[in-house]
């Protein structure tokens, strides 16, 4: 039999303010990078050079978290959650990014939401940076700019030092893996560094990386000293991929992808080092990585506290050019032919969660904790007969519940994970596309692609299935186990 959560167990659900909180510019947030991209007929996100009254621009609405903060609040508490993962927009905090003091009315809103979030018993876990650097940095050569790593540190110590006591979470950077992904300016690479499509090499790419790990592990060691009860972690997006098949050169092709793809950024933040395998992509990209003399000093003390992630899917990776290729979260890979997949092509596979916490614990042994999983689909809501509103997305549920299966059976594997805090606690706008057709929540949002809408909150199916799976420890999974 499993071994059952501990009664510690953080079980909630994530947001992140670009794709949730709204409010644009209100309490004199300034622009972020997501600011500035409005949706196109396509359905895809594109930069405008400022603010088109024209164009609809989905972080500027989000699921309109700032205008429902106490609602949304007391519906994660209904739920049962003791944990929100949630993240802070730094242009709220430093609309500029580099103003000469914070923003009171910016900080105020954070008093608020963390009081909330306390007197409902529910521990927050905050990402300081979740694909939004603010818009006039980004112009300045974004991550690719070392001045960009004070400007952070500076940000991050006025978060550490104003919710000192209030915050015992953080995370740095959300998906920091992601950087190395070779995509424009609409989607995660491009928006974490602000850089332009012709400028975004791979060069580049990894010096911005080299950026946010130095800042990174500045952050973790300033917090341990402002706030010694604190714990800092990173978020990195797993990127698993098994062999295509037992072809020598497929087995070494899927070990070179997961060391490059996620593995990398984990070493880098956990152990406080470039690993040899990355040292040698470097040389052999022809990749100098331009470093202070004492940014190897730093990456070493500023080694976080927790590892965190994402888990949606695995992919396959291998040598044969005609194999069948899928889609996934950013990136894609090969076709698993053993697996079922989203109506997005998304590939399910609960063991690969198992087996990737196996893994994650046998080399960091460090707590891990998850804090993004969850199933992308079209929600129907519908009104019966009585009048009250349903939205019945048992796909979710059978995907969440076989999730939770495999990481209890990673914890009876003695794995330290301490937490579950799937994707998302309401529903939001994508961050590819901007589009609310993607659901994920627990909670129906009623707004559309163009932000068309009444914003009413309704509890889907799923979450009063969540409900009773927290209640009971996730011990009781619908039957399931």
């Amino acid at each position: 039999m499993p071994a059952r959560f501990s009664s510690v167990f953080l079980w909630g659900a994530s947001t992140a303010a670009n794709q949730y909180e709204g409010g644009y510019l209100a309490g004199g947030k300034g622009l972020s990078v997501q600011d500035v991209l409005a949706t196109t007929p396509g359905g895809q996100r594109a930069e405008t050079r400022g603010v088109d009254p024209d164009r609809y621009y989905p972080s500027h609405v989000g699921s309109d978290g700032f205008g429902h903060m106490e609602e949304d609040v007391n519906l994660l508490a209904g739920m049962g959650a003791n944990a929100y993962r949630m993240s802070i927009a730094w242009t709220r905090i430093f609309p500029n990014g580099d103003d000469a003091v914070p923003s009171a009315e910016g900080l105020a809103y954070y008093d608020r939401l963390f009081d909330l979030l306390r007197e409902r018993g529910i521990e927050p876990i905050v990402t300081m940076s979740h694909y939004e650097p603010p818009l006039a940095l980004a112009r300045r050569g974004g991550w690719s700019n070392p001045e960009m790593i004070d400007h952070f540190v500076r940000y991050a110590r006025t978060l550490v030092e104003h919710y000192r006591g209030r915050v015992r979470y953080w995370l740095t950077f959300n998906e920091i893996n992601c950087m190395q992904v070779p995509f424009g300016i609409m989607t995660a690479g491009g928006m974490l560094m602000g850089i332009r499509d012709e400028k975004n090499t791979e060069q580049l790419r990894f010096q911005a990386l080299h950026h946010q790990f130095v800042a990174s592990a500045k952050v973790v060691a300033m917090a341990h000293e402002v706030d010694p009860d604190c714990k800092v972690g990173c978020m990195v997006a797993s990127m698993y991929n098994y062999p295509l098949t037992c072809r020598p050169d497929d087995v070494r092709a899927a070990q070179e992808q997961n060391q490059m793809s996620f593995l990398f950024a984990g070493d880098v933040m956990v152990r406080g080092r470039y690993p040899g395998f990355a040292r040698r992509y470097l040389a052999d990209h022809g990749i100098e990585l331009s470093m202070a003399e004492d940014d190897e000093r730093t990456l070493a003390a500023g080694t976080v506290d927790f590892y965190s992630f994402s888990y949606y899917m695995t992919n396959c990776a291998g040598t044969d050019p005609d194999a069948e290729k899928t889609s996934g979260n950013l990136v894609g890979g090969l076709k698993n032919p053993y697996l079922e997949a989203s109506e997005y092509g998304w590939q399910i596979d609960p063991t690969g969660l198992r087996t990737l916490l196996n893994e994650l614990w046998d080399r960091y042994q460090v707590p891990l904790l998850i804090v993004e999983n969850g199933l992308g689909a079209h929600d129907d809501l519908v009104v019966g007969e009585d009048g009250v509103a349903r939205v019945d997305d048992d796909y979710r549920i059978d995907y969440l519940a076989k999730h939770i299966e495999a990481m209890r059976e990673a914890v009876s594997d003695g794995v330290g994970v301490f937490g579950y805090l799937p994707w998302s606690a309401f529903d939001l706008v994508a961050l590819s596309t901007g589009s609310m057709e993607k659901r994920y929540g627990f909670v129906y949002v009623d707004l559309d692609s163009e932000g068309n809408g009444t914003r009413a909150r309704t509890p889907k199916k799923s979450y009063y299935w969540y409900k009773r799976v927290i209640e009971s420890g996730g011990a009781d999974l619908g039957g399931r186990a």
